[in-house]
């Protein structure tokens, strides 16, 4: 079976990657441009502070060659404020801003939730009856009472991805027993700083490619508060390159 494993960021504007990935003389203005030549994704956070409009989606979507995907993060409002709950027309319009902006360049629907989101039944079922099945859902818990056989099996029922993280103080799980693969590295031990060792990453790399039911993956590295996140990125994509 042939995978799909695609490999990027969630931040690219950042001077910590000037000269180590960005030309020294490269404007700014021009950067995005450029991870673009090396990355096939992006994993788009700023969606999580200000919600976008199918305007805003489709200059995102002429900015990038034809092939490539963008990840989506929710609106706080709607994981953190609302937690899924009587929200569902937020919902309707992120998902329609997403769907007409971004067309068949978006990749995957991401719906990060607060550590002190824990689980319940209530709290799932909330989920489950929000969420548009048409889109490739992942779901991102940073509270540990999630990670039970109960929610698994539900969301594989429902063709949802539960999202594997690296991430201090939660299961380092990676679920490669589903379609899709949805790696998001934080930084461990220190959040958004540490980098990971070639041996980390190398493991990571082997485990979602032995995967015998996964068709796609998406690992996007957010360990970006320093040089870390697109060193790591580059270096996965070294280590994939024999395999494509």
């Amino acid at each position: 079976m042939k995978q799909e494993v695609n490999i990027g960021c969630s931040s690219f504007n950042n001077a910590y990657w000037k000269s180590i990935f960005y030309p020294e003389e490269l404007p700014k203005s021009k950067w995005f441009d450029f991870y673009c030549t090396h990355f096939g994704t992006y994993e788009m956070n700023g969606t999580f502070y200000k919600p976008p409009t199918v305007k805003s989606m489709d200059n995102w979507y002429h900015k990038v060659p034809g092939d490539f995907l963008f990840s989506v993060k929710a609106p706080k409002d709607i994981t953190h404020i609302k937690k899924m709950s009587g929200c569902e027309g937020l919902i309707e319009d992120f998902y329609t801003a997403c769907r007409l902006g971004l067309r068949e360049k978006l990749g995957c629907i991401l719906f990060q939730f607060p550590p002190g989101y824990q689980y319940s039944p209530d709290k799932l079922e909330d989920i489950l009856k929000n969420l548009d099945p048409n889109f490739e859902n992942v779901l991102e818990f940073r509270h540990n009472s999630w990670w039970i056989p109960e929610v698994w099996n539900e969301l594989s029922n429902h063709n949802i991805t539960f999202c594997s993280v690296s991430y201090p103080g939660l299961p380092d799980t990676v679920f490669t027993e589903a379609p899709l693969v949805y790696l998001r590295l934080h930084g461990k031990p220190e959040l958004f700083y540490s980098a990971y060792s070639h041996e980390e990453l190398s493991y990571l790399k082997n485990l979602i490619c032995s995967s015998k039911k996964s068709k796609k993956a998406f690992v996007y590295f957010n360990n970006t508060a320093s040089q870390a996140g697109i060193l790591n990125a580059l270096e996965v994509k070294a280590l994939l390159t024999p395999l494509t």
